[in-house]
């Protein structure tokens, strides 16, 4: 067995040179260093997982572009490797690994899939279904939903990873308000289209009716956008 961990390290350019000062062969330093990032019951699963498929993991700096990623094996690239963001809060860390690691198995059960479709959706759902225990349990019966039909529901996905951002150290409502959180008749700017004042009016099952203030033009809005009130 050949670990290979790179801890808090920038992401290089691919290829990944890795440096001997950057193996690490004990497996308890291994799993140490697994538990900075994952829930204490989440530590063994991914230690097995990555043990099994022999992967070879990253750790990086927050990458605003991405939180995670996966490279599946060539010709001069004869391992699987995934790349997570070592910033997240250990339930996004665990969530963004469950995504990662259904690239993994589409990869070694599917050929000539797209990279988000049917496949690994499939995957993915079964991953989350089988791993929904190691959330908090106000996470759970979202994931148990999210699991059952594919597609995959988006607004669910935007659900659960709103709600585990509340696990973050340093959270507040403010810092990651979303439509929900604010009455109807509140005024907000979303969070991607800063520019635009709206009006929330009513809900609409996942999605809020709400109006552009200055051109009165409705619109619905997903119920876990992130928001700026005003």
């Amino acid at each position: 067995m050949r670990l290979l961990w790179l801890e808090r390290a920038y992401v290089p350019p691919q290829p990944f040179p890795l440096r001997l000062s950057h193996v690490l062969t004990n497996q308890e330093r291994y799993r140490r260093i697994l538990a900075n990032h994952l829930p204490a019951q989440a530590v063994d699963h991914v230690y097995n997982y990555l043990n099994l498929h022999k992967v070879h993991f990253h750790i990086t700096r927050g990458r605003t572009s991405k939180l995670g990623d996966y490279r599946w094996p060539q010709a001069n690239h004869d391992f699987h490797e995934i790349s997570i963001n070592g910033d997240l809060n250990p339930y996004l860390f665990l969530w963004v690994f469950l995504h990662e690691a259904a690239h993994l198995e589409t990869h070694l059960h599917h050929e000539g899939v797209t990279p988000h479709g049917h496949e690994w959706q499939s995957e993915y759902a079964r991953l989350i279904s089988t791993h929904a225990g190691l959330f908090p349990a106000d996470v759970q019966p979202l994931l148990t939903r999210l699991a059952r039909r594919i597609p995959l529901k988006r607004t669910l996905l935007r659900q659960v990873e709103a709600l585990l951002h509340h696990y973050d150290p340093d959270y507040t409502a403010t810092v990651h308000l979303v439509l929900d959180d604010l009455p109807a008749g509140s005024r907000f700017r979303l969070k991607n289209k800063p520019e635009l004042l709206f009006e929330s009016l009513e809900r609409r099952r996942t999605r809020w009716l709400c109006r552009e203030v200055t051109t009165g033009r409705t619109y619905t809005v997903a119920a876990t956008a992130e928001v700026t009130k005003h």
